[in-house]
Parts: structure tokens; C-alpha cells; sequence
């Protein structure tokens, strides 16, 4: 058993504990807001301020590229300065950006706007995981606990595309960004009441050359693996790659000489720490870079307006909200390496189903196949979280959720930059040809670009051609799902038994436990 684990004889949290919980499960309900209404938005955006292929993936993963690159610096800042007021100084600039964010009048201002959205995003995902272990000593509860906060980004998933669809269908792209103001005030006025103050107490100094060693390396690669994606291998992308893989070596050689290192390499020893978190890191890239796809897909392909997909959305985030919630309750009985792998299995048979979809009346199967998909990677979202947290002495609680949340981010961005750009890379090369005879160059190369350009374009074309154009473009759209979601259903088969293999032996008492009763609140 891990020296380092909560007993789950542990003094029991009171109701103050269950009541802050609410409160950090705000910012969590913000994230996956903000997340599953900018894919609904992005039509309307795109018709809006014209970017072109590239930037409208900028805009999209710049955001999660600075949350990744960030969150190993913030999460010692936090373990330093103290956690509870990392997370309200960045509740209040992650408010502000979103209004930057609301009337950028440009695809460059948004794309800025969505950087520094990252940036303050990276301070509060860390800062709530590391406040859970502060608040919930025992095992039990903990796991409990982030449970419910697993849920909330469910349910945030869930509202998203309700609110995100209302929104949309009566105001402009913008008013989704404002859905962060009124959550970020309450967390402003409801934190300082009801949450703790946690630090490290002998935290050394902070190395600020570690710091921009970390964000330059994340940065580069990420950069490098997106260009490759979406143009194909260029000495440029090598150079950049070639860069940010030395300047990575070069931290953790620095690590592994400062006496107090940003990051404590000694986590990865641990295999309950390690191996989670790659499992944890590759299943969300895989459901990244799917759900771009599938959002588009509703809107674009099928015709829905937005608050009609968003509700078609909502039952695959039912279906994740019942995976987080099925797996510690399993793992009481069941080793936690047999109940991730058993989950990535179902999510592999959803993607499956994904593949199959055709490109007009599939609602029925996208539904069936995201169902699947989210009860299945739910149960590997809270165990593999729980057993990264429950590595670390809780001196170093904001280090290891700062790693817990980049590998999560890390693998978002990827999975929209990789995945996402291969089934872009089938819609570009099948639309080559689609386009009619005397269309303007600009516009020609739009539709070829994305499918919003296909349908802008097709509305100016006469009869046939419009009809002709808007078949061709689905179906291209439609083969890169496929493509997508056969990658995602890869990917998902090959963690599963990894997971099972190289975590089979991690005992049920080393796993989380179910959701105490209410006796145990307190």
C-alpha cells in the first residue's frame, strides 16, 4: 500500500467541508462550460470573424496548450502562496478574459483573449484538486469527493449545450464566453467564507527558470505536433519539436539538481501516479478529438439549430456522469486497473459505433455510440485522478494536481491538434475537387477549409449546385468522423490493456472506495 495514502481511519470531514466542496466545484462547472459551448459557438463564430483553418484551431487549442503549459509553475506557486488564494486571484482574471473573450472583434484578438483565458484557467483546476485533499483526509470520503467533482464537470458538460444553445439561438457567439462572469463573482464572495487556506510550510524557492523552461517546452511541442498534423512533416515543425523535446530534457536534468525543484520527479517512481496519469491523458485526447467533430456534425451535417444539439449532446454526458460515479463505487470490490480497462473497452465499442454513422438521419446511432463513450471513460477519469492525488504527501498536494490537470489538458489539446487534423487532413482532401467552376479563389479555398465555409458557400449557389455542394461536404465531414472516432477506438483498446497489465497488482485498498453514507458527512 502507498506510504503516502489517506487512511481511511482518518478524522472525517465536516459539514463546512461539504458545503466548501460546492464552492470548488464552481470552477469545475466553468471549465466544462466553457469547453462544450465554444464547440457549439463555433459555426456562428467562424460566419462571424472568417478564420481560416489554422486559426480556428488556435482558437480552439490555444487555450488548453497555456492551461498545460502553466499548470506545473502554478500549481508550486500555489504550493507556496497558498492554494485558496491562487484560485481567487485566478477566478477573478479568468472573469475578465471572458469578457475580452465575448467582443473580441478579430479572430487574432480572440485567439489572444483565449490564451489568457488559459493562463487563468491554469490557476484554478490545481487549486481545487489540491483543496480536496487538504478538506478530505480520509480515503473514503476523498474519493467521494472528487467523485462529486468529477460530476460537476459532467454536469457542466450537460449545461453547456443547453445554455450554449439558448444563447446562441437569440444573442451573438460572444454571450457564451459570459456565462464565466456570474460564476467567477460567486466564487469571489463564497471562497473566502467557506475554504481553507493550504500551503506547503517549507516550500524553498520558487525557480523562475524551471518555470519558462516548463512553458516554452510544452509550448513548442505542442506546436510542433499541430503543424505536422495539420501540413504534413516540415523542417520547421522538426526544428520546433527538436527544441522543445531538449529544452524538456534540460528541466528535468535542472530538476533533478535544485534542491528545491519545481517539480518533484520522484512522483513518477510511483506507478499508482505514473501510470494513471498517462492513462488518464491518452483517454481524454482520444474523446477530444472526437467530440470536435461530433458538435459540428449535429449543426452542420444534420442541420440542428444549437439548442437542438445541445440537447442531443446530453445524453452522452449522462453517460459520463453515471461512469464517475460507478467506478469507486466498483472499486470496493474490484481492483481498479480491471474496472479502467473494462470501461475503455465500452468507450472502444461507442467509437466503434462512431464509425458507422452516415452522413444524413444518424442521430440515433451518434447518440448510442456518445453514451458508451462517456459511461465508459467515466470510471477511469475519477480512479485515475483519485490514485495521482493519493501519491503525494500533502505537502506537495498542488504539484501533483497541477501534473493531474496538465496530463487532462495536455491530452484535450492534442487530441483536438492530432486527432482533430487527421479527420480535417479526409475533409480537405475529398473536398479538392468538390468545389463548382467560378467561384472566387478566397472563397474555394474556405470551403475547402472547413465545412462552415462549404455551407456559407453553398447558400450563394444556385439549385443544383448548392444541393450538389452541401452532399459533397457532409460526406467528406462525415468520413473524417469516422476517421476520428477510429483513431479514438485505437487509442481506447490499447490504454485498456496497457491499464490492466501494468496496474493489475495495485490492491482494492489502494483504490478508492465507494461514496460514504451520509453518517459519514458529518
Amino acid at each position: 500500500m502507498n506510504p503516502t495514502a489517506s487512511l481511511t481511519t482518518a478524522p472525517l470531514a465536516g459539514r463546512r467541508e461539504w458545503v466548501g466542496l460546492a464552492v470548488l466545484a464552481l470552477p469545475t462547472l466553468l471549465i466544462a462550460l466553457n469547453n462544450s459551448v465554444l464547440h457549439l459557438a463555433l459555426p456562428h463564430l467562424s460566419a462571424d470573424l472568417g478564420p481560416d483553418s489554422s486559426q480556428l484551431l488556435w482558437i480552439l487549442d490555444i487555450y488548453g496548450f497555456m492551461i498545460a503549459g502553466s499548470l506545473i509553475t502554478l500549481g508550486a506557486v500555489g504550493d507556496r502562496i497558498g492554494r485558496r488564494k491562487l484560485l481567487l486571484v485566478g477566478a477573478g482574471a479568468f472573469g475578465a478574459a471572458s469578457v475580452a473573450a465575448a467582443f473580441a472583434p478579430t479572430a487574432g484578438m480572440l485567439i489572444v483573449a483565449r490564451a489568457l483565458l488559459g493562463l487563468a484557467g491554469g490557476t484554478l483546476m490545481p487549486s481545487t484538486l489540491s483543496l480536496i485533499s487538504t478538506m478530505f483526509r480520509n480515503a473514503r470520503q476523498r474519493t467521494a469527493a472528487i467523485g462529486i467533482w468529477m460530476t460537476c464537470f459532467s454536469v457542466g458538460s450537460t449545461l453547456g449545450p443547453l445554455f450554449g444553445g439558448l444563447l446562441l439561438e437569440r444573442f451573438w457567439w460572444g454571450s457564451v464566453f459570459l456565462l464565466s462572469v456570474p460564476v467567477m463573482l460567486l466564487l469571489l464572495i463564497a471562497g473566502p467564507l467557506l475554504l481553507p487556506e493550504a500551503r506547503d510550510p517549507d516550500p524553498g524557492r520558487l525557480d523562475l527558470t524551471s518555470a519558462a523552461m516548463s512553458l516554452a517546452a510544452v509550448l513548442a511541442v505542442v506546436y510542433a505536433v499541430k503543424r505536422m498534423a495539420q501540413d504534413g512533416f516540415t523542417g520547421q515543425a522538426g526544428l520546433v519539436l527538436a527544441g522543445g523535446i531538449a529544452l524538456a530534457t534540460c528541466f528535468v536534468f535542472r530538476q533533478r539538481r535544485l534542491p528545491d525543484p519545481l517539480l518533484d520527479l520522484g512522483l513518477f517512481a510511483r506507478p499508482g501516479f505514473s501510470v494513471s496519469l498517462l492513462t488518464m491523458t491518452l483517454g481524454i485526447l482520444a474523446m477530444a478529438g472526437t467530440q470536435l467533430f461530433i458538435t459540428q456534425y449535429l449543426q452542420l451535417v444534420e442541420g440542428l439549430s444549437p439548442f437542438a444539439a445541445g440537447m442531443w449532446m446530453i445524453p452522452g454526458a449522462l453517460g459520463l456522469i453515471v461512469g464517475t460515479n460507478l467506478g469507486p463505487a466498483l472499486a470496493r470490490r474490484v481492483r481498479p486497473a480491471y474496472i479502467i480497462g473494462a470501461g475503455l473497452a465500452v468507450a472502444a465499442a461507442g467509437y466503434a459505433a462512431l464509425t458507422q454513422v452516415p452522413s444524413s438521419s444518424g442521430l440515433l446511432l451518434l447518440m448510442l455510440g456518445s453514451i458508451a463513450i462517456g459511461a465508459g471513460l467515466g470510471p477511469m477519469m475519477t480512479l485515475s485522478t483519485d490514485l495521482v492525488v493519493d501519491s503525494a504527501p500533502p505537502e506537495k498536494a498542488g504539484a501533483a494536481s497541477a501534473m493531474s490537470e496538465t496530463g487532462g489538458e495536455f491530452g484535450m489539446a492534442l487530441g483536438i491538434a492530432v486527432i482533430g487534423s487527421a479527420g480535417t487532413a479526409v475533409y480537405r482532401s475529398e473536398m479538392a475537387g468538390a468545389i463548382p467552376a467560378g467561384v472566387p479563389a478566397a472563397a474555394t479555398e474556405n470551403a475547402r477549409d472547413t465545412l462552415a465555409g462549404a455551407v456559407e458557400l453553398a447558400g450563394e449557389l444556385p439549385g443544383r449546385a448548392e444541393a450538389d455542394l452541401l452532399e459533397s461536404a457532409r460526406e467528406a465531414f462525415t468520413h473524417g468522423l469516422h476517421v476520428n472516432a477510429g483513431i479514438s477506438g485505437g487509442v481506447m483498446i490499447v490504454v485498456a490493456v496497457a491499464t490492466v497489465v501494468m496496474q493489475r497488482h495495485v490492491r482494492a485498498s489502494d483504490a478508492p472506495a465507494a461514496q460514504p453514507s451520509v453518517l459519514d458527512v458529518g
